[in-house]
């Protein structure tokens, strides 16, 4: 079983996810909080795989616990909900650890699935809300020559590696697209992780989107 923390400051929303959730055969909801300060208690307490944290809460906010989560031994994935509004919030939740973002509006269906993959430490991230996030908060010039510069930095396997990881792909699915082997793409994975200074593998594909790295056809059918 996925186990699943909800923090969400209302109440209407907590019910909403527990009750998609919980739908799910392989997921179970063991707790929900309504502010970080409860939040960060509830995952001392209960353990979860993964948390879906709301960005703007009263009292501790959500970035706040995202912080003080990333610092745990053994942290969960904590995927951050967000609505296009808060836009700035979401890069500083990424970047004080959030292993992703969801819109609220995402259809249920696929909410189940995007669980599935953030328990299994992976990348939550649409291509689609990625490119909105950039084009509202970092979509400028300025900002994707400054990206390019950083991608400069990689050999010629880690910008592919780069560009497989805006696409939003797992390391298995960009070890058959590059005729690697998986424990290679992990290496690689790491090593540009390291070389750019980026926390994980969600900052690295906003930074591919960014450099635009990822191809125009896979911008075009998610758009």
């Amino acid at each position: 079983m996925i186990r699943v923390l909800v923090a969400d400051d209302d109440p209407m929303v907590r019910h909403h996810l527990r009750t998609i959730l919980s739908a799910g055969e392989e997921v179970e909801v063991v707790a929900e909080a309504e502010d970080g300060a409860d939040a960060v208690e509830a995952v001392l307490r209960t353990s979860p795989d993964v948390v879906l944290m709301d960005i703007r809460m009263p009292g501790v906010d959500g970035i706040t616990a995202i912080a003080e989560i990333a610092k745990m031994s053994t942290p969960p994935a904590v995927v951050a909900l967000t609505t296009f509004d808060s836009d700035a919030h979401v890069l500083r939740a990424l970047a004080a650890g959030a292993s992703g973002f969801l819109v609220k509006s995402t259809p249920p269906e696929d909410l189940l699935d995007l669980v599935k993959v953030a328990a299994q430490g992976h990348t939550v991230l649409s291509p689609a809300a990625a490119r909105h996030l950039i084009s509202r908060s970092a979509g400028t010039d300025d900002h994707t020559r400054a990206a390019q510069e950083k991608a400069e930095a990689l050999s010629d396997r880690e910008r592919d590696v780069l560009g497989c990881l805006g696409e939003g792909l797992t390391n298995g699915e960009i070890a058959a697209r590059l005729f690697l082997s998986e424990t290679t793409i992990k290496s690689y994975v790491s090593r540009l992780l390291d070389k750019l200074g980026l926390a994980n593998r969600t900052q690295a594909g906003l930074l591919a989107h960014q450099a635009r790295l990822v191809p125009d056809d896979e911008q075009d059918e998610t758009s």
